[in-house]
């Protein structure tokens, strides 16, 4: 039988579109940094129309290893020397790439397989699902990378969700995890317990923990409406901002864009989130596979979206996660790129 092979060309160009964005930020901020993003996009773009087409019945064959060969690279993670106290990075050919960051595409596909597989709607493999989960999840946990494994839960609840999931069951589990809160408050990191105590009061210790989320809600509140001006972004460029090209790069754009930059960037997400979500709106995804992967998908960017941005305006607790598409990072413009062309891949048999 042929195979019918549609890629979605709009939804495509909105995220280049997206990408420049964070391209004419990083250029204004360090040429280099911008040539290295500049290569990962066209890198990955060209691998998302590579991946998108192949076959899904490959894919599917592969999702096993691919989730075998996931925790390889996660474990191998933590005999690599610590960056900054963790172990989130390998250094491949002189390029610092961050495994958790490939692994999300590689748990959306398997995820998809196993739960189409083995249906949660079904109480007898809901065990089997919390084990898969679990594993990937206290790996990155362990790094510690709190953001990541955030990430990794959001989209795993949804796709179960998706999958049949009982709602009364994860609104127990829901409730029996908000009880267990203060047992697993001695698992986080330090500086990730510091970081929650700094959004419960930020002014406690401004010089210390707090002054991230300080001089990001500076850098947020100082650009008004229209922001300063492209490159004039004082808390960036001057180093008051911590990470202002990865983590806090959503603070240095509303600084320099103001509130219109901000509500632009966010509208461009707006639509390429709706561009994904669009065919289970209309109905036409029937098949368990795409409509699986496509509310996985969704969430996860979606997860990213609202954990960074939220940080930067001092509306959730800081954690260490990229804006997609326009922090700078190799490693998550390819993991990005790579999700999407499974996306099509798996809508266009």
């Amino acid at each position: 039988m042929g195979r019918n092979y549609r890629i979605d060309w709009i939804s495509t160009i909105t995220l280049i579109c997206i990408g420049l964005f964070g391209l004419f930020l990083l250029a204004t901020i360090n040429q280099t940094l911008f040539l290295q993003q500049l290569a990962f996009l066209i890198v990955g773009i060209a691998l998302l129309i590579v991946v998108s087409v192949v076959h899904p019945a490959i894919l599917w064959w592969l999702a096993p290893f691919g989730f075998i060969g996931s925790l390889f690279f996660l474990t191998i993670t933590y005999v690599a020397p610590a960056v900054r106290g963790s172990h989130r990075w390998l250094s491949i050919g002189g390029l610092a790439l961050q495994p958790s960051e490939f692994v999300k595409p590689i748990l959306l596909l398997f995820f998809t397989w196993a739960i189409t597989r083995f249906p949660p709607r079904q109480a007898k493999y809901i065990p089997l699902h919390i084990v898969l989960f679990l594993v990937p999840f206290l790996l990155v946990l362990k790094q510690p990378d709190l953001g990541t494994a955030v990430v990794y839960g959001s989209f795993w609840l949804a796709m179960m969700l998706a999958g049949g999931f009982s709602l009364p069951l994860v609104l127990a589990c829901g409730t029996i995890f908000a009880l267990s809160i203060p047992g697993l408050w001695n698992l986080l990191a330090p500086y990730q317990r510091d970081r929650i105590t700094t959004f419960l009061s930020p002014g406690h210790d401004p010089a210390g923990a707090g002054y991230n989320a300080i001089q990001a809600m500076i850098a947020v509140g100082s650009g008004q409406l229209f922001g300063r001006g492209l490159g004039r972004g004082t808390q960036s460029h001057l180093r008051f901002l911590p990470e202002h090209h990865t983590d806090f790069i959503f603070a240095t754009l509303v600084e320099e864009l103001g509130f219109v930059g901000g509500a632009l960037l966010i509208a461009g997400y707006a639509y390429l989130l709706w561009r994904v979500i669009r065919p289970l709106v209309r109905g036409s995804l029937t098949d368990a596979y795409p409509y699986i992967f496509t509310i996985g998908l969704f969430s996860m960017i979606l997860t990213q979206i609202f954990i960074n941005t939220g940080m930067n305006m001092g509306i959730i607790p800081i954690t260490g996660i990229t804006l997609p598409f326009v922090s700078y990072g190799g490693s998550s413009v390819l993991s990005l790129c790579l999700s999407f062309g499974l996306l099509w891949a798996i809508r266009g048999r």
